[in-house]
């Protein structure tokens, strides 16, 4: 990627030749955080434009900024593991415009006081749009609601409320969680593990699992849990996104679900459409991870689901941990993988370079739908005039090796270490600035409102 500045005020990048969801090559003119024009042999040097940087994407793929539904940044309080500034870094070096922060940092975000915090912290880093996400439970124990009407109205607009890496198993206080998220349209994101079926689980329950002698994770435990909710969900008559799904029988009750009407979304991580229970027979702790790994039949029916839409969204659960917790004997080891730097490579390896996604259906499962279903008004936008300049170039033809030492997060528990991956992201623009040029991190954008956006009304046919 080429850049150039014509001589004319500020702020304004004319990118060139990029294949706009991977159709016919067009120019973008960004300028004043929106999309300004969009055509063919635009012009640099128009009258009134400003100072104008040419960027030479001829070869690039333009997408929508991405948006990661399923994030942990860690902070407050884990900042050994990571931080708000550095994992937005990641993201936006991934090609992420915007994060929901998962709430199990210390204090846990069950309250107004701590969501704002992390939208404070968010707003200073400037890298990606950060949306707490507020736990359902006080303290993510499972025994009554937090403050969610509270977190709702705060500074933040929490739309989006789970308790993960935890279950809400208590169907009583499921349904009443479900029933509460109505009055603000929010939805309750569950993480599905029933615990009496997995207690002290090490890894999936199968016959890999035997062969080691750890104790298997079976996968009812997961489907048992999605088989209720979604009952409830329709029951109320509420929104239910379902986090991180890894088994092919999770696949068919969320899309019997559908075929009924219920209002259910479900995501799958980059990791599970790949990675299979195979991998634990190297008794390396970065293979462990919560769901854990599955088998190939998962793997593929993972796949197929993400390509035909009972999968809504592409989620990383970027879940970064200190070298200590995941360098050590496997029961010991901290569950979780890192992945805001590896999740588009991944996709574009397991999804488009097998021929069951184009780049279009891969800009509909990393932003528009993880945006509809956060309620994010100006993310997921289209790439047309007049809309939010939120950005991602990407060179699908780059290979890179994935070396977690030189990655911008915390967490070098990256699965895919040592890798060739294809695909990289060469720009990335946050509100028409760009946060990352050239494949390197450029500056933070600088918010001038104290106040976020409202969250905006999903349009018809999103979520």
């Amino acid at each position: 990627m080429a850049s150039q500045q014509h001589d004319a005020g500020a702020g304004a990048y004319l990118i060139r030749g990029a294949a706009i969801l991977g159709g016919a090559p067009e120019d973008l003119l960004i300028r004043d955080g929106i999309i300004a024009e969009r055509g063919r042999d635009l012009s640099a040097d128009g009258a009134g434009m400003g100072n104008v940087t040419v960027i030479d994407a001829a070869g690039l793929v333009a997408l929508p900024g991405m948006v990661d539904i399923h994030t942990h940044l860690r902070e407050p309080g884990r900042e050994d593991a990571e931080t708000v500034e550095t994992g937005t870094r990641a993201a936006a070096l991934g090609g992420y415009t915007a994060v929901h922060a998962m709430a199990n940092s210390t204090p846990v975000a069950d309250t107004a006081g701590v969501v704002e915090q992390v939208l404070t912290l968010g707003r200073t880093a400037g890298w990606v749009d950060v949306r707490p996400v507020g736990a359902v439970t006080v303290g993510l124990a499972g025994e009554q609601l937090a403050e969610l009407g509270a977190m709702a109205d705060s500074r933040a607009h929490v739309r989006v409320f789970s308790d993960d890496g935890i279950c809400v198993h208590d169907p009583v206080l499921m349904r009443r969680a479900l029933e509460y998220v109505k009055a603000f349209d929010g939805v309750v994101a569950q993480h599905a593990q029933e615990p009496r079926l997995t207690a002290g689980a090490q890894m999936n329950e199968g016959e890999v699992s035997a062969v080691l002698g750890l104790t298997g994770w079976p996968a009812v435990a997961e489907e048992s849990i999605i088989a209720r909710d979604v009952l409830l969900a329709q029951h109320v008559g509420s929104r239910l996104h379902v986090c991180h799904v890894s088994t092919a029988g999770s696949v068919e009750i969320i899309r019997w679900a559908k075929s009924r009407g219920v209002n259910v979304t479900a995501e799958v991580t980059p990791h599970h459409l790949w990675l299979t229970d195979e991998l634990a027979r190297s008794y390396d702790p970065v293979y462990k991870v919560n769901p854990p790994l599955r088998t190939d039949a998962d793997v593929q029916a993972l796949r197929a689901a993400l390509a035909d839409g009972t999968i809504d969204v592409v989620g990383t659960d970027h879940a970064p941990h200190p070298s200590e917790h995941k360098e050590c004997e496997w029961a010991q080891a901290a569950m979780g993988m890192t992945g805001l730097e590896t999740a588009l490579s991944v996709v574009q390896h397991t999804m488009i370079e097998t021929g069951l996604m184009g780049w279009a259906d891969f800009a509909r499962v990393t932003s528009t739908a993880p945006a509809a279903i956060g309620r994010l008004a100006d993310q997921g936008r289209p790439l047309d005039v007049g809309e939010p300049a939120n950005v991602t170039l990407v060179d699908p033809a780059a290979r890179w090796t994935v070396d977690p030492s030189k990655m911008a997060t915390m967490g070098r528990n990256s699965p895919f270490a040592g890798r060739e991956l294809p695909g990289k992201v060469v720009a990335t623009f946050f509100k028409g600035h760009p946060t990352v040029l050239d494949g390197k991190l450029n500056t933070p954008y600088r918010w001038l409102a104290e106040t976020p956006e409202l969250p905006g009304t999903a349009a018809a046919g999103s979520f």
